[in-house]
């Protein structure tokens, strides 16, 4: 029987891997873009979320792997594109049904039919 390779230990002197708050403000941000998608207000809290993620990201490469929170980003990012698309799904449907409001109704003046 044979017992899997031991795992180094770190060195005493590394830090302590620490959660990263801007992941969590992500998510939070990403969640709000996808509840307010569909209401067109969702873009804004998105394109922060999708900013901070950048930010975080760079961060987290930075830390040289002593910043976690990177599932909480990535969930982030996919509601923050998540609720950019029911924003512009919404505003496909308001533009369509615009413009059969608009065809359906009459156009120009109405004038009797004895007049010139």
């Amino acid at each position: 029987m044979t017992l899997p390779a031991a795992v180094p230990a770190r060195h005493p002197l590394d830090p302590e891997p620490a959660p990263s708050s801007k992941a969590r403000a992500v998510f939070a941000l990403g969640l709000t873009a996808f509840l307010t998608g569909a209401l067109i207000g969702g873009v804004i809290p998105a394109t922060i979320a999708l900013l901070l993620a950048r930010q975080v990201r760079r961060q987290a490469y930075l830390s040289g792997g002593y910043l976690t929170g990177s599932a909480w980003v990535r969930r982030g990012q996919r509601l923050a594109w998540a609720g950019i698309v029911l924003a512009l799904t919404a505003l496909v449907v308001a533009v369509i049904t615009g413009l059969l409001h608009y065809a359906n109704s009459p156009g120009g003046p109405d004038f009797d039919p004895g007049t010139d």
